[in-house]
């Protein structure tokens, strides 16, 4: 087989199955599995659900930071948002789709200005994405649901993970226990 031929070949394997993959975006076959929670955070078992897409909607529903941070992974300044500080018991959910996403009781006190958590409610619910943006490597983290960019997560954490879930306060929406 002549390069010519076989670069050919390559190019229309390619584009298929980048046609195919977008084809099945479009269709709704977009599933993924989340475990779903009450609001007083007890587990409710698992869920395969549709992806949620609903740029027209959120645009209106969502403030416009809340929407540049979710919808445009942008960030707000530290320090800046009400509750990036809250210590009461809860549950945090997206502020998009209401996917759980973080309890209360794995939240502490990072000093860094945004609401800090040493792991997710359910690691199906959030997924970790490598962000090379800024010229720098980082873990940027997404609700799985809806694929809202919500912060990222850093190895300075404390015990028992050492992780550190730094999100965006306009990304989640507390809900207290009660």
């Amino acid at each position: 087989m002549q390069r010519r031929h076989f670069l050919y070949a390559l190019s229309g394997l390619t584009m298929a199955l980048a046609t195919r993959s977008f084809a099945d975006q479009v269709s709704g076959s977009d599933k993924v599995t989340i475990m779903q929670f009450s609001d007083d955070g007890k587990p409710l078992g698992r869920a395969n659900l549709a992806r949620v897409s609903k740029d027209a909607e959120w645009k209106k529903r969502l403030s416009p930071l809340a929407y540049e941070v979710t919808r445009e992974q942008g960030t707000e300044r530290a320090f800046s948002q009400p509750g990036y500080d809250r210590h009461e018991p809860g549950l945090y959910r997206c502020v998009c789709c209401d996917n759980a996403l973080f309890d209360a009781a794995t939240k502490y006190d990072s000093g860094t200005g945004w609401p800090s958590f040493w792991q997710p409610i359910a690691p199906e619910n959030v997924r970790e994405i490598t962000d090379h943006m800024f010229g720098m490597t980082r873990t940027e983290v997404r609700c799985t649901l809806c694929d809202a960019h919500l912060g990222h997560v850093f190895d300075d954490g404390p015990k028992p993970t050492g992780l550190r879930y730094c999100m965006n306060t306009v990304a989640l929406r507390f809900i207290a226990h009660k």
